[in-house]
Parts: C-alpha cells; sequence; structure tokens
C-alpha cells in the first residue's frame, strides 16, 4: 500500500503560549508533531506493517518543520516532503489547494491525518483535500482495517462522501486506484460510535484512542538522517491566483482574560449554599 500521511509541527502542548505585537511568540519554545498527526502516522506504520507498501509524510511549513519530518521518519516514515509556506497566504483554503495538488501525483491509497490541529483548533485542510481530489473520507477513526473489498455494493461511506468501488477520478480528470480494498472505519461521533465502509483510495482522520504511538528508536534516529526529504516550491505546483486566494480573514490574536483568584465561603452548608446562590445570581449573572 501507498500511504501518505499529513502532519503539522504545533506547539508543545506543556508550553506556555505568549502574545508579543499581536503574535503567537514563538522563540525558545518546544515543537512537536500535532498528536493527532501522530496517531495518523502510527496507524499508517501498522498498516505498512500489515499490509506492506510505503508511508511518505507530508507536511506544510517553514524551515522549522523539517524537525517535525525527521520525527515522523525516526519513527518508522519512508520518505518525507515539506511543502513550504513561503508565498502561501495563512489560509486553510489556499494550503488546502497547494497540498492537494502536491499530494496527486503521489497516487496513495489512503491518506491519513489528524483530526485537528491542537494549536488553532482548526480540522478542515484534510476533509478540504479530500473533495479535492475526489477522495472519499472518513473522520475521526478510533478503529481502522484495511481488507479486500467483496463487492462494489458494499463500499459505503456515511459521514464522508459516498462512493463506489472504482478506481477514483480526481476533479482534474486524473484517476489511480484499482477500487479492490476498502477501509472498515469505527468513526467517534456525537451520538456514539459507528462503523462505515469506504473503498481506497480515500482519506480517514485519526481521533484520539486509534492507537499508542510509538516513539523514535535510537536506531531509527540515526536511519532518519539518510532517509530522503523533499522540499517543494509553492512555484513547482503551478496553482493560479484563485487557489491562493485567502477565504479567510484574522481580524485580531487575543490572550483569554485573565482568571480571578477563587473565593472560598464560609458558614453552616445552608448559608453557603444560600450565598453561592446569590453569587450565581449577582456576580455571574447565571439567572
Amino acid at each position: 500500500m501507498k500511504l501518505v500521511v499529513l502532519i503539522k509541527q504545533t506547539f508543545d502542548t506543556e508550553e506556555k503560549i505568549e502574545l508579543v505585537n499581536g503574535a503567537v511568540a514563538d522563540d525558545s519554545v518546544k515543537f512537536i508533531i500535532n498528536p493527532y498527526d501522530e496517531y495518523a502516522l502510527e496507524e499508517a506504520l501498522r498498516l505498512r506493517e500489515a499490509h506492506g507498501g510505503s508511508v511518505t509524510v507530508v507536511s506544510c511549513g517553514s524551515d522549522r518543520a523539517v524537525e517535525a519530518l525527521r520525527t515522523a521518519l525516526a519513527m518508522g516514515a519512508d520518505e518525507a516532503v515539506l511543502l513550504e509556506q513561503d508565498g502561501l497566504p495563512d489560509d486553510g483554503h489556499a494550503v488546502a489547494a497547494a497540498l492537494a495538488v502536491a499530494l496527486q501525483p503521489m497516487l496513495p491509497d489512503l491518506i491519513l491525518a489528524g483530526l485537528f490541529a491542537v494549536d488553532r483548533g482548526a480540522g478542515s485542510i484534510a476533509l478540504q483535500i479530500a473533495e479535492r481530489l475526489g477522495l472519499p473520507h472518513a473522520a475521526a477513526a478510533l478503529k481502522l482495517e484495511v481488507r479486500d473489498g467483496d463487492s462494489a455494493g458494499a463500499a459505503r461511506a456515511a459521514g464522508g462522501n459516498g462512493a463506489d468501488a472504482k478506481p477514483v477520478k480526481a476533479h482534474n480528470g486524473a484517476s489511480w486506484g484499482s477500487g479492490d480494498k476498502v477501509a472498515v472505519v469505527v468513526r467517534d461521533t456525537e451520538w456514539g460510535d459507528e462503523t462505515v465502509e469506504i473503498p481506497l483510495p480515500a482519506l480517514i482522520t485519526a481521533q484520539q484512542g486509534l492507537n499508542e504511538p510509538r516513539y523514535p528508536s535510537l536506531p531509527g534516529i540515526m536511519k532518519a538522517k539518510r532517509k530522503p526529504l523533499r522540499q517543494v516550491s509553492i512555484h513547482d505546483l503551478g496553482l493560479d491566483a484563485g487557489d491562493l486566494a485567502p477565504r479567510t480573514e484574522r481580524l485580531a490574536l487575543l490572550a483569554p482574560p485573565l482568571r480571578a483568584a477563587g473565593r472560598k465561603l464560609s458558614g453552616a452548608p445552608a448559608e453557603q449554599a444560600a450565598l453561592l446562590a446569590e453569587l450565581l445570581q449577582r456576580e455571574a449573572k447565571l439567572f
């Protein structure tokens, strides 16, 4: 199987975020692979171990993102691609357009990504890529299995764009995939777990609980230095101005208000309850 994993380099979730002149200060901050993307990478490595093939990790970012890609290579990925963000606006629509163009020549059987990025809480880019490539997709996977498709009619998707088991034809007319394998996905939904079946090639996003990501081993770290890492410029992709035009605008970036000190109520339980109700009504204005 040809597996591609989308990863993003994010702040370490233990880091304190500070704003300087309206921007997040990233000096002396530790960066990591977005934790949800690690679940996606671990699942790709397990699928390769079960079915053979290769795992390619792809990221869009600054030169600093090479660190995240090297970490992914140390975990076991075979090769890496960095799409340089120079020339790309800070906008999900433009990033998805660029990544879709960069991914299509790879003809992946399966694209995996995290459900969302912990730095911004956004999770639309992967699904935008699936739509641009004409791929069926399933979000928030808690369990994933790839098996032979027993019939075209068995391939149905819920929570994604349903598709018959047949080669995928992308929006630009290119096609790939034999459609002879399906992914059986247990999804995390608001109404409980849901099992769906989608034909490959497809895109699936990983939810927490899908697996327990492995740590890079020392031999893996040494091997990662010799694995191929290719950098792609936005100018190599042939995107037009419409693809790169941002669809969103950030008006301001604000820190949350400082949390007020707590207050301990005294007196008998009945007195505390009465005072608490008064405070909720008078100060918190909850009712």
